[in-house]
């Protein structure tokens, strides 16, 4: 599972999220045929995508006006938990959180002899 926080700099809880559990492809920017949709002028209609490769994913910058991690324009870059994407120099922030599968199924295993 993999989950999607829009942040505000300024505020210290997210003020939307979206969790993805079996989507290989998740898609960003302002059009509404994205799993995210985000109203600014400053993304693009595709702005970014995130492609699920085996247990990890891959972001993918769309947009005419960039994706940046820790201030630097990207093209491609590899996941890591915690990791905050901003879509364009002054756009939106997004904070990514991974959860590996194997870790899921233990505990829903684990809750399933809790309920039985």
């Amino acid at each position: 599972m993999i989950t999607l926080k829009l942040v505000h700099p300024t505020q210290t809880s997210p003020s939307q999220s979206w969790d993805f559990q079996d989507q290989d492809v998740i898609r960003i920017g302002r059009s509404p045929d994205n799993h995210v949709v985000l109203y600014s002028a400053v993304v693009s209609r595709y702005h970014v995508e995130l492609h699920r490769i085996g247990c990890n994913w891959k972001i993918v910058n769309l947009g005419t006006n960039g994706t940046y991690v820790n201030d630097s324009p990207i093209i491609q870059s590899p996941v890591i938990d915690g990791m905050i994407l901003r879509l364009a120099r002054s756009g939106p922030q997004i904070q990514i959180q991974k959860k590996a599968r194997e870790f899921e199924n233990v505990r829903k295993h684990r809750l399933g002899l809790m309920a039985g």
